[in-house]
């Protein structure tokens, strides 16, 4: 377990915390550029900061403080303009760089709008998403992975607010054991009390498990019940991407990819976004935009929605409270992932603290042509099942339905012979040839 300054060490994210100077050499989703076609300015908040996003009539996009420096008054109810947000009062603009081009009420030749800026972050947008760095300058290279960048892919996006520590989310990605009680046994005593039969018959116990880090983050692997070690779940594994990102996918040819990002808003809050990236083996017509939708957590009574598998993760996470007392825990042998986990994330804060650059930050265009992540389950078969994506967030999406029908033209073709948009599968698992990562393993015999 932490002690309680250990876990305010790992949880609090503002300004000048170490946790929060370790997370602010990263890029993070602050919108989706949908959200920014719907509106032109947007609130946003990100490690312990408010901030205002905007879009100005150029179309380019500038993240700056919240107040405008003159009165204080909100700029998030600025006009944007050909360059940058006028603060509706008095009419200062600035530009995306925190630069004043007018003081409209100053005479024409001062120069006080020279002297004044206002504090402003980079912003990109990738993958229908609104990237931000708060961090100090030079800003390294916004990460360009194959989730975000691969090609003949139609993507969508689902995204929560939820009233947690973003440590809490995290560290549900170590812990596999929890999938056969939390995604299995639990869901069959609900649907027991239902009257409705159980979801899984057997439900799949875990012999071993066992973790790497590696150059991405950290690998999770197990071996369930009734397979061996040579199987996917434990010679690939399941990674976690350095430092706030979980990597998804689905089997076989489906072509499914997906990050699960866990974005700190503030000590308390953690905006839970899916972003989910599908191949389906037929050409994909162009997108204009990314769709992007909610995805609830709770009912209208403020009961958790249980019935889908990301619903029982977030239930699990804020029920912990908004920042879990993990100086109450008592942690056991299964729980080496977690304690794996906050120790790589300590020892990246010590790094940052010696002024180095910690993992996972990309700083050479030639390592940042697209990054390609293994998952356990691409390499499984699935011939073009994957148009049966129902069962976790999207079926919230009001898209789905055209996902749906692009997966059923490819199983339509592929059955009948006809040639299929090329799929390459992702690589393979590349951490066993590190002898540094070998030193890092750990693992676990269970049963």
């Amino acid at each position: 377990m932490l002690n309680v300054q250990e876990n305010e060490r790992l949880t609090r994210v503002g300004p000048g915390t170490p946790m929060g100077e370790l997370l602010r050499r990263y890029w993070h989703p602050v919108a989706a550029s949908a959200q920014m076609d719907a509106e032109p300015t947007r609130a946003v908040r990100l490690l312990g900061e408010s901030l205002v996003l905007y879009r100005d009539r150029s179309g380019t996009l500038g993240l700056i403080q919240e107040s405008c420096p003159h009165r204080r008054v909100n700029m998030l109810y600025g006009i944007p303009e050909q360059e940058g947000l006028r603060c509706p009062y008095h009419g200062w603009l600035f530009n995306q760089r925190g630069e004043c081009l007018e003081m409209p009420a100053e005479a024409p030749d001062s120069t006080f709008k020279d002297r004044v800026r206002i504090t402003a972050y980079p912003v990109q947008e990738l993958a229908g998403l609104v990237f931000a760095y708060l961090g100090p300058a030079p800003a390294p290279l916004l990460p360009r992975y194959d989730v975000y960048v691969a090609d003949n892919v139609v993507r969508q996006i689902g995204a929560t607010v939820l009233p947690c520590n973003w440590l809490q989310c995290m560290e549900n990605t170590v812990d596999p054991v929890h999938v056969e009680w939390l995604h299995q046994y639990y869901v069959n005593y609900l649907r027991e009390a239902m009257g409705k039969p159980p979801l899984t018959k057997k439900i799949l116990r875990h012999k071993k498990i066992g973790f790497n880090v590696f150059e991405h983050g950290i690998v999770k692997r197990r071996v369930l019940e009734d397979e061996t070690e040579d199987s996917d779940y434990w010679q690939i594994g399941h990674p976690l991407v350095f430092p706030n990102i979980l990597r998804n996918g689905a089997g076989g040819e489906s072509g499914y990819m997906a990050f699960q990002i866990r974005v700190p808003l503030d000590d308390t809050h953690t905006w839970q976004v899916f972003l989910m990236a599908y191949r389906p083996g037929v050409p994909v017509p162009p997108q204009e935009s990314v769709p992007y939708f909610d995805v609830p957590y709770k009912n209208q009574d403020g009961s958790f929605i249980t019935d889908f598998i990301d619903g029982q993760d977030m239930f699990a996470w804020v029920s912990q409270g908004p920042v879990a007392e993990r100086h109450l825990e008592k942690l056991g042998e299964s729980d080496t992932g977690v304690i794996l986990y906050r120790n790589l994330l300590q020892e990246q804060l010590e790094l940052v603290q010696r002024g180095e650059d910690p993992m996972e930050v990309y700083r050479d265009p030639g390592q940042n042509e697209i990054i390609e992540l293994f998952h356990e389950s691409v390499h499984r078969p699935g011939l073009f099942k994957g148009y049966k994506f129902t069962g976790g967030h999207m079926k919230f999406s009001p898209t789905l339905g055209e996902v749906q029908e692009l997966y059923r033209q490819a199983e339509a073709l592929g059955e009948s012979g006809g040639p299929l948009h090329p799929y390459t599968p992702p690589p393979s698992s590349s951490w066993e040839k590190s002898e540094h990562h070998q030193r890092r393993e750990s693992s676990l015999f269970i049963h």
